[in-house]
């Protein structure tokens, strides 16, 4: 087994993977931005290898863009299949070269996960887990139910839950988790339990108010995008997984419940180094202070309008390219310049919604005391 970091690993471990395939890649894919991958997909055809996409039918603001990847991909000679709408998502990364090597990962093919980013890959040989993994993709791609084989493969929404609660419930020194939200209730009492029962519970997320016997901090540097648990230090899970009801039981997710000295120790050290990084005590980080009536106005109405700002670094390039001429060789960076116009306008929209209602509370005032 090998363990691909991001960020810091990159993305060249996956253009290698499809760059030394000879019969067949099948990659499945939920977000997609990397020109990289695209490329070495395309070259494989080339090369007389079978590349079969499997791309989701949707996700949040960015189906028209699946779209468009699904034309391109197929003008390149790659067969396309679409996943079903069956399930709220379906979430799953991972890519099977050659039918021998499965690359599990816990991060989308977009440039903000792999480059900025905590998150993780497993690229492994293993016979089983490889072949179950060929079930599943077989299964999605023709649109047919998935009957689990391999009790290490966690497929949402059917053996996922069973299987990790059974993993958080063996735990007898150590749990260290990588999770950006902890909210499944039941999840959360097993967590719970462990704790009671002497077991170190550590939190690299957050956790609903009122659980202080699980410590949890939060990142202060990097974006969290990875669903990661080590057990005891010695076995772990890895997958596109959150310990939240919506991801176990309504949505395609996928991961590895497994054993190897060095992927582990590798994921202890991360984890330790990380941890050490929030420069924060040791104590119950589960949610913010209860703010003021204004700081919540201010709060709900700009994650309202900032949330879901739709893609933008195309028209950038567009417009960019109408300065400079077509045939001039402009090639921005979709993700970046989407991230960076998306902070701007946050921080933004932030500031003139804080400025709005500031005047609204010194109006406020001053119709109080008027009224004195």
């Amino acid at each position: 087994m090998k363990l691909v970091v991001q960020p810091g690993d990159g993305i060249s471990p996956l253009v290698r993977g499809i760059q030394k395939a000879k019969r067949s890649v099948e990659i499945v894919i939920f977000r997609f931005d990397r020109a990289e991958i695209e490329r070495a997909l395309a070259d494989a055809v080339q090369r007389g290898v079978f590349v079969h996409a499997l791309i989701a039918h949707a996700n949040r603001s960015g189906e028209k863009n699946l779209r468009k990847l699904e034309t391109r991909l197929l003008a390149r000679g790659v067969t396309v299949a679409r996943t079903p709408d069956d399930l709220a998502r379906y979430h799953g990364k991972m890519m099977i070269v050659d039918r021998e090597e499965l690359y599990l990962l816990a991060f989308n093919f977009t440039y903000r996960d792999i480059e900025r980013s905590r998150s993780f890959a497993l690229i492994t040989r293993n016979r089983p887990l490889v072949q179950e993994a060929v079930r599943l993709f077989e299964g999605d791609v023709r649109r047919q139910p998935y009957t689990p084989g391999c009790d290490r493969l966690l497929v949402s929404p059917v053996n996922a839950r069973k299987q990790l609660a059974s993993f958080l419930r063996g735990a007898r020194q150590e749990l260290l988790i990588y999770d950006l939200k902890v909210r499944d209730r039941a999840m959360i009492r097993l967590l719970q339990e462990r704790a009671r029962a002497g077991v170190d519970v550590r939190i690299l997320g957050t956790v609903p108010r009122g659980n202080s016997s699980l410590a949890a901090r939060t990142l202060p540097h990097l974006r969290l995008h990875t669903r990661t648990i080590i057990r005891d230090r010695r076995h772990a899970f890895l997958g596109s997984q959150s310990l939240r009801e919506l991801e176990l039981d309504g949505r395609r997710e996928i991961g590895i419940i497994f054993q190897d000295a060095k992927v582990v120790g590798s994921l202890l050290r991360t984890f330790e180094e990380d941890w050490a990084s929030t420069g924060a005590p040791r104590m119950d980080l589960v949610a913010e202070p209860a703010a003021s009536p204004a700081a919540k106005a201010v709060k709900k109405i700009a994650k309202a309008v900032a949330k879901d700002l739709p893609p933008v670094a195309a028209a950038v390039e567009q417009a960019v390219k109408q300065v400079v001429g077509e045939k001039a060789e402009v090639e921005l960076d979709h993700a970046e310049v989407e991230d960076a116009v998306k902070d701007a306008v946050k921080a933004a929209v932030k500031q003139a919604v804080r400025g709005v209602v500031v005047e609204a509370v010194e109006q406020n005032h001053k119709e109080a005391k008027a009224a004195r």
